[in-house]
């Protein structure tokens, strides 16, 4: 049996046409734990990937290697995607990958990780950035697609809380190729309306449904927004790279435009509730300013210089009916005092004892005489009886 002699080039090129031709072996997706990381200065890397049993060593080229969301670390467990081949010059054989993401952890996850992390760092997310949205809106910007159920929720909840708000949407794609690039424009356009307050939306979805809402520079867009932007993207349990930079994050389109547009019945409500109290506090104090007014009524009639005048005329007539009994008593009490002394003037008037038979003999010069001395001094006399008066003179005889 004749067997054919090869060189050393020749059998490792005809094992690399065989590895090459093997379809698993082109399409392979491998996990296992990095060892022996290498990145040389080309930007090639180099690593081997083990398990508890063997390993397998790898190559990826920087043309792939640049395209990674993650930064490989040696005992980082991933899975690899790329083909099996050998090398020829050494004759061994090699995986040379094409993408990496972490074991159990999708590459978009890993991607989106990694994005949160940068615009952390850089302050988006910070809640002194976040700006308070307007409690009055009176149009509202909506970016999402015009066919999803979204626009429909949305225009649903604002005719049922103001039919007044008018809702302005800018229609773009909301997932696949240039979608992220259709939404930014819609930010865009909006900021140069006359809108209150933006909305960015869309219905639920997995991660690469939603992965237009984690596009960076979509994010830096809505950062740099000036009008408030509400996200309301997929259900609440989703979380998308706007939903943290956006100035309010709710859990579905119909929750946004709850946060975006004020319900006017209740405002109404609040308004009537708000009327009620104002008019019992008005008539509360209608009626204390006309207990007060009723009082200083009353004391300005009490105090009246008419009713005063009136009471001064009743103390006056008092006074005087007061003086006229004063002096009534008092002149009846002189009156009797005098009636006494007249009495008792009478009763030692001279003039009485006159008419019992006395006389009153009195000098021509005046003054009485009462000794028989003063009679032999006076010549003349003058005599005073009970019914007149004489003059004369005496002789004394002894």
């Amino acid at each position: 049996m004749y067997i054919k002699t090869i060189s050393v080039s020749g059998l490792n090129n005809y094992i690399k046409k065989i590895l090459d031709s093997d379809f698993i072996l082109s399409n392979s997706r491998v996990k296992g734990e990095i060892s022996n990381l290498k990145v040389h200065s080309s930007g090639h890397m180099y690593f081997s990937l083990k398990d508890a049993y063997s390993k397998v060593n790898c190559v990826m080229f920087r043309s792939s290697a640049a395209n990674l969301k993650l930064t490989p670390e040696n005992g980082m467990n991933v899975v690899v995607s790329g083909r099996v081949s050998v090398y020829e010059k050494e004759g061994s054989y090699q995986l040379y990958c094409e993408s990496m993401e972490l074991e159990g952890m999708g590459e978009l996850f890993v991607a989106f990780e990694k994005l949160k992390s940068k615009l952390e760092s850089e302050g988006l997310f910070l809640e002194s950035h976040k700006r308070q949205l307007p409690k009055y809106v009176k149009r509202v910007g909506v970016v999402t697609s015009p066919t999803g159920a979204a626009i429909q929720d949305i225009i649903n909840v604002a005719r049922r809380r103001n039919k007044g708000v008018d809702v302005l949407l800018y229609p773009a794609r909301v997932q696949g190729v240039n979608a992220s690039s259709e939404l930014i424009q819609g930010i865009k356009y909006m900021n140069k309306k006359d809108v209150d307050v933006i909305i960015l939306a869309r219905g639920g979805g997995s991660i690469e449904e939603l992965w237009a809402f984690n596009d960076e520079e979509l994010a830096y867009t809505v950062f740099n927004s000036e009008i408030p932007v509400v996200t309301g993207v997929g259900h609440e349990t989703d979380f998308t790279i706007v939903d943290f930079v956006s100035d309010r994050r709710a859990s579905t389109p119909s929750q946004a435009c709850e946060m975006a547009v004020f319900d006017l019945n209740e405002m109404n409500s609040r308004l009537a509730y708000v009327r009620s109290t104002m008019d019992k506090m008005i008539g509360r104090k209608l009626s204390e300013r006309r207990s007060r007014v009723d009082l200083l009524k009353s004391r300005i009639e009490m105090s009246n210089p008419k009713l005063r005048i009136v009471n001064e005329y009743s103390r006056v007539d008092g006074l005087k009916d007061y003086l006229d009994r004063s002096i009534k008593l008092r002149l009846d009490r002189e009156k009797d005092r005098l009636g006494t002394l007249n009495a008792l003037l009478a009763a030692n008037n001279p003039l009485r004892v006159l008419g019992k038979g006395y006389s009153i003999i009195e000098a021509e010069k005046g003054g009485v005489i009462s000794s028989v001395e003063g009679l032999r001094k006076e010549g003349r006399v003058r005599i005073t009886v009970s019914d007149g008066t004489v003059k004369g003179e005496l002789k004394i005889s002894e």
